[in-house]
Order: C-alpha cells, then structure tokens, then sequence
C-alpha cells in the first residue's frame, strides 16, 4: 500500500460511523478525512475523528496470550496452550457447576460488533444464557417498553431530524454528541431555517440549546414531571390526533384516563420549568406538522429512566407524529443489535431479562453470592467493566472473584489486569470489522470495513479467536461435514444456506454456533480474509424475503428476484464505502409493528401508575449530599474506553468538573483550583471547569477517562477522573436496573491540601506521558 493512498473505512469514536478515508504507513494511521462516496455521512467529519490516529499508536498493545501467575503477575504462552487451558477450565466449571456459571460480557464498542456474535455463539453452545453489554447498562429500558407498545423488544424507534419541521432533543447534546448522520449540519440547517423549530430539555444549557427556538432547563431527574405535564395538557386541551389514534393505536382510553386525573401544577412544580415555558412547548407541538423527537441517555440513564421512555414515546404517539415524513418510525434491521426477550430470569438476581441481556449493574450480584448457580466463568470481550460499571471497587471484588476470567481485548485494560487468561485481539483497523446500529428510515444503511492496516504480530482477530476456541472444546461438527459444506458454498452461495440449514435442523447442538460454522464453510470461499463476514448472510436473506421491494430499491434488483439475498451480501462484501440495504416507502413503518392487528399498545398500567404516584415533595435533595452529579458529560475529546492515549484529547486533559460559577464560588474555590466531589460510595478530586451553562446545584465529569498508562519509569498513572468510584449500582431503575449516572446525589467541598497536593502531581504525571508521546 502506498502512502500516499487513500483507504475507505469508519470511524469508531460514535455510533454513527462517519465513513473516512486514511492514509497509512506501516502500522500507523497518519492522515483522516471524510469519504465523500459513503451514502450516509457524504463526506462529513467531526473534530473527533480527526484524532483517530492516536487509536493506533497506544504504546500498549498485546502481543501474546498471557496467563495470570499465583503472584498476580503474568507470563507469556502460545495460542496452543492458552486455548487447550481455557477450553479445560471453562468445560469444567460447567461440567460442576452447569452452564449457569458462564457468562458472556461486552461483545464489541461503537466500532466493532463482528466479533461478539462468535463470542456469544460458543457461550450460547456450552449452554449459557447470560449475557451483558453496555447497552444493558444504557438502553435496555427503552427496549422493554418498544417490546410493550410495538410488540417485540427489537422494535427500535428512529428519527427524521433532516425533514421534520420541529424536533424535540431530550436529554442529548447532538452538537458533542452526534446521535444522527452529519449532525452538526444537520442543526444547522435547522437553526437558519425559518420555518423549522427546535426544543432542547436538559438541565444543562447545552450547545445544541443554543440554538433552540425553546430551551427548557429542567431540574436534574425532573424529566417525567415535566414530559408529564407537557403530555397531560396535550390531552386535556384536546390537541391529541384522534384520527391516527384511532386507526393506529390501541388503548388511548386509559391513556386519556390517566393523564386527565393528573396533577398538573404539582408536576410544573417538580420539573423546574416555569409554566409560561411549557406552555409554549405544548403549542409548538400541537403546531407543529411533523415533530421528530430525540432521547439520549440524558434521560435513559436518569431517575425515572424506563418511566422517561414511555413518556417520550407518549410524546410523538399521541399527537399522531409517527410514520409519516419527518416524524418518528421504526426501522428494518440486517441483523438485530439486540434479542426479544422470552421470560428468561437469573436464579441468583431473579432478574428478568430484556432484549436477550442481563444489566451489569446486577452482575457483581451474580458473582458475590452463595447461591449454586452464582456466576463463576466469564469472557470480556472489548469492554473494561472494571473502569465502565457502577461502583467500581464492587466490580473489581466480583472480578477477582470468578474462578475464571478471560479478557478478549487489544490492550492492557483495567479489567485484563484481574483477568486468569488474557487473549490479543487486533485492532479495528487491522481486522474486517462491522457495526449493527442500522439505526435509519426510510433508507438504512450497512458497512463492512476491510482492514487498513497489517495486524500487530501475536494478535488475531474475534472471529478466529472463538473458533479457535469452538474447536478446543470439540464442540464443532466433523471435519467431513464441514468439507461438503464448503464445496456447495464454492459454487452456489443459495443451496449453500439450504444445506447449511438442514445441518442445524438435524443436529440441533450445533445451531448456537452458526457464526462459527459460516466463517468455517461459506468463510473459506471470501476473498482478502473476510471469512468473519460470512455470518452475514442468514441475515442477507431474511431482510430480503422480509422486505423484497425495500432491498431491491436499495441494491437495484428485483423484488421476485430468488437470488435477492445473495446479490445484497455480495453487494456488501464488495462495498467499501457501505451501501443502503433498504429503501422503504413511509407507510411501510407500520409493518414493523410485530403485534397481529398492527396496532400500537399505547397502556402501560404499571407505568401510569408510577407516573401517577411520582410526588415532587419526597424528590428534596439529601442535606449531605446537595448536589446532583452528572457521571457521564459528553465533551469535545472523550470517547470510549478505546482511546487509551491521553494524548488524543486537544483539550480538558484532566476531565475536569464542570461547575456554576456561582456554586464555586460559594465553595470557596477558583476556576482551574482543585474540588473534592464525595458520594456514598466514594470521592475524588477534580479540577474545577466554572461553566455558567450548569444548572446551578448541578455539576458533571466526563467519561471517557479513568485509564492508567505507563510512564517512562515504568509506573502507572491515572488519567482523569475514574467515574465509578463515585456511582452506586444500588441506585438505578426498578424495571431495568439502568444505573442512575445522570442523577448521582453528591457534595462538593474545596479539596485540602494534601488532595491538592496529590491531585497535581497525578495531572504534572500525565501531561509528562502526553509530553514523551
């Protein structure tokens, strides 16, 4: 590869995925920029993605399976024997304890899902079920109220910011945060245009609610009262759409019941918004002709947060904003992020599942326990719930606390360092790699990325790491059967799938392993190393006999066409710069709706009833504990757990506290001065950011932060703020057990001396590593 040659690939940084093109040399990205071929971001780039090439120079990276020593160091050893050692251990365990003990956990970040279907499949085949990811931590919530009004908790609601003529931002930051496809643009073009508006809810006067045509300031955990109150005048003004309730929907007499017996001006009291200002909200949606509206974890992972995505839904259901342009809808998934749960519970938790996930909040539960079916096995595949999990002296004592820990991963991670068994993963960029946030109606998208880099020696990719693993366990068919597999899958990818088909209807053992058994079989034929794209193609064939016309639209075919499946993988396969996989017409929305008559559920009683006994007198704040910590801001230069590099951040090197000026001064202390941030579970100090954008008596950190790197003695340093020695994984959803990050109940005082002390030489430390990279 020459240097001067431009490779196609995606960002990582968000779910969103900008296509970008880089140029490389050797084993370093050196240039990014946007890829103007890519349908869906055109060219756009954030400054974030700008820094993608601090991704690949992290000083850390494994190179070799390691093993963890009785004295709690590691030594070296080949793939061989940390399979043939793994694979005893984990059989074991399960064979003692059964498949209860196992788990699986992560699974891949905002740029990389391909691997944690392999991972999963080989749990799923030694008979686990539990499962855990950050979206369990995030979102898991809103899946199970989509699963009660549409149907299937796979059922995922999506936005037409670029056509609606007043949008609705919830407790998201679009300007820092991104969220939708060139957002920045995007919002721009809605502030310049006259005829489209904006409302931003959010304690935080944030940059997108600079440009708002409304900007409601709501009280930190005052979303339901306010969303409530908005939702309860809708009704009792009778600005409700009664013609698309009643074709669309059923159940809005209870709705309406409910919203009528409500306590209006005690809900205005507890949202902290003044009437005036929700009254002009409730005209600018009843005005508006196509309102699209737009939730993030501002309120997803604030009090009230499942109650907060019922009451968001209720928002665009019944003013009858949904499945026309420029409205909310539902979209079309090549391979679903997330399952449709069944009933599954945890014998140790008794927590019920939801989307095919267990929250991690529950997780150091399922360990510390006596129980006989506690967890005792668990892989972390790309995640560091060391550093990302409530209350993080909790989560490492149930990681030290597994038999066995197995850490999937490209570096040194937090997490890895308790791990038994550590494996080198290759980076995103030196691997095939995909994401599933096929997120977009009425066109939505899919982008397999080559890899744009060699692999660092000693590391493999996800796919062939579990394979590996799959055949140490000898959980895989005969090699016969997989040799004829791979003869049909050489000349007719279609009789492939029937063949394939009938050896996991025969053999009903190996169904949990088809990833697995593709990447072995049709994965062979796949030219340049794609073999892990293979497990694509069930899902290929699915969305075209599901959706012929919309897939046909998308890759030019024909909707009767038996072989659409098959053109639209190897369309795929060979599209670099991604390509639509489905173009739907508006009214198809509501052919996802998975109820039989196609209607929306809009009761929820178990939620009406919790928003009826919200009271705003028993929502004081605890005397000790005043202020309400936002764990969790999203800031120009912090990311995920990936960027391990702090020299990538441009800015805020030290995460700092964002707090208003008026509070600091209050506590004595200065801009840029030290303040000591203290919770039930525990306290660190920060560097004070004066922001006059805070709601006053709230404060916020950023994540992102938290990592300890090398510095050139060889010690370790911390980087800014570790998070989750402040939050609690006892406050969180009653429903999901979404922890609570956005609403953190904490106190502020100015730091002592010694803390000062401390704090400085962490920052000088850090900056020293910044210096020498």
């Amino acid at each position: 590869m020459m240097a001067d040659e431009w490779q196609k690939g995606a960002c990582i940084l968000c779910y969103i995925n900008c296509g970008i093109e880089v140029q490389t040399e050797g084993s370093r990205i050196t240039k990014v920029r946007g890829d103007k071929e890519n349908q869906r971001s055109h060219g756009y780039l954030c400054q974030k993605a700008q820094r993608i090439p601090y991704y690949t120079e992290t000083s850390e990276r494994l190179t070799s399976p390691l093993r963890r020593r009785p004295d709690g160091g590691y030594d070296e050893i080949d793939w061989p024997t940390a399979m043939g050692e793994i694979a005893g251990k984990l059989t074991k365990i399960r064979d003692d304890h059964g498949p209860r003990a196992l788990a699986f956990y992560g699974g891949g970040g905002q740029g990389n899902h391909m691997g944690g279907g392999y991972g999963v499949s080989v749990m799923r085949a030694m008979g686990s079920t539990a499962y855990y990811s950050s979206l369990s931590q995030e979102k898991t919530g809103d899946f199970w109220v989509n699963g009660l009004l549409f149907g299937a908790q796979n059922c995922h609601t999506a936005e037409a910011i670029e056509e609606a003529d007043l949008v609705v931002f919830l407790g998201a930051n679009p300007w820092m945060a991104h969220g939708f496809r060139r957002a920045r643009k995007e919002l721009n073009a809605l502030k310049k245009d006259a005829a489209r508006k904006m409302i931003v809810i959010d304690p935080r006067r944030t940059e997108t609610a600079d440009m708002a045509d409304l900007f409601l300031q709501v009280r930190p955990g005052g979303d339901a009262y306010l969303l409530g109150a908005i939702l309860a005048l809708l009704v009792q003004r009778n600005l409700v759409d009664t013609a698309f309730l009643e074709a669309h929907t059923d159940g809005f007499g209870t709705v309406r019941d409910a919203f009528m017996r409500a306590p209006v001006d005690d809900w205005i009291e507890g949202s902290g918004v003044a009437v005036d200002d929700i009254d002009t909200a409730v005209a600018m949606i009843a005005d508006a002709k196509a309102m699209s509206v737009r939730a993030e974890l501002g309120i997803q992972q604030s009090k009230n947060s499942t109650l907060n995505s019922y009451l968001e839904k209720l928002l665009f259901l019944l003013t009858g904003n949904f499945g026309r342009e420029g409205t909310n809808g539902l979209h079309s998934w090549l391979q679903p992020l997330w399952a449709n749960s069944r009933g599954a519970q945890s014998a140790v938790t008794e927590m019920n599942e939801i989307a095919g996930l267990y929250p991690p909040n529950r997780f150091p539960a399922e360990i510390l326990s006596d129980h006989p079916e506690r967890l005792r096995a668990v892989f972390v595949d790309s995640s560091n719930p060391a550093n990302t999990g409530s209350d993080s002296a909790k989560f490492e004592a149930a990681l030290k606390a597994l038999d066995l820990l197995v850490v999937v991963d490209v570096a040194m991670t937090e997490t890895a360092r308790l791990a038994d068994y550590v494996l080198p993963a290759s980076s995103q960029y030196e691997k095939w790699e995909f994401t599933l946030f096929q997120f977009e109606f009425p066109t939505n998208y899919f982008h397999l990325r080559a890899p744009l880099l060699p692999p660092l020696p000693g590391t493999k990719p996800e796919p062939q790491i579990y394979t590996e693993m799959a055949a140490a366990l000898g959980i895989l068919p005969p090699e016969s059967a997989l040799d004829n597999l791979r003869e049909v899958a050489a000349t007719d990818k279609g009789a492939f799938m029937s063949a394939f088909g009938t050896l996991l209807k025969t053999n009903s053992k190996y169904a949990p392993l088809a990833p697995v058994l593709l990447t072995l079989t049709l994965g062979q034929t796949l030219s340049d190393g794609a073999s892990g794209a293979a497990a694509l193609l069930p899902g290929c064939l699915r969305v075209a006999k599901e959706h012929p016309a919309a897939v046909a639209r998308a890759i030019g075919g024909k909707a009767d066409d038996p072989a659409l499946g098959v053109a639209l993988f190897d369309r795929i396969i060979d599209s670099r710069s991604g390509t639509p996989f489905t173009v739907h017409e508006v009214e198809d929305v509501f052919g996802f709706i998975r109820h039989p008559d196609q209607k929306i559920r809009l009761a929820i009683p178990e939620l009406l009833d919790w928003l009826l006994e919200l009271d705003p007198a028993s929502d004081s704040a605890d005397p000790k504990y005043p202020f309400i910590l936002f764990a969790g801001q999203r800031r120009s230069f912090n990311a995920n757990q990936i960027m391990r590099a702090p020299a990538w951040r441009k800015s805020d090197p030290d995460g700092g506290l964002a707090i208003h000026p008026d509070d600091l001064d209050a506590l004595g202390g200065t801009d840029g001065g030290w303040v000591t941030v203290e919770t039930r579970r525990g306290q660190l100090t920060a560097r004070a950011q004066a922001d006059d954008r805070q709601r006053r008596g709230s404060v916020a950190l950023p994540h992102g932060y938290g990592m300890d790197v090398a510095e050139a003695n060889g010690a370790r340093v911390v980087a800014g703020p570790r998070i989750n020695t402040l939050t609690d994984s006892a406050d969180c959803d009653p429903i999901a057990a979404t922890p609570h990050h956005k609403t953190v109940a904490a106190a502020l005082r100015r730091s002592s001396n010694e803390e000062v002390v401390a704090a400085e030489d962490q920052s000088r430390r850090v900056q020293a590593v910044v210096a020498a990279s």
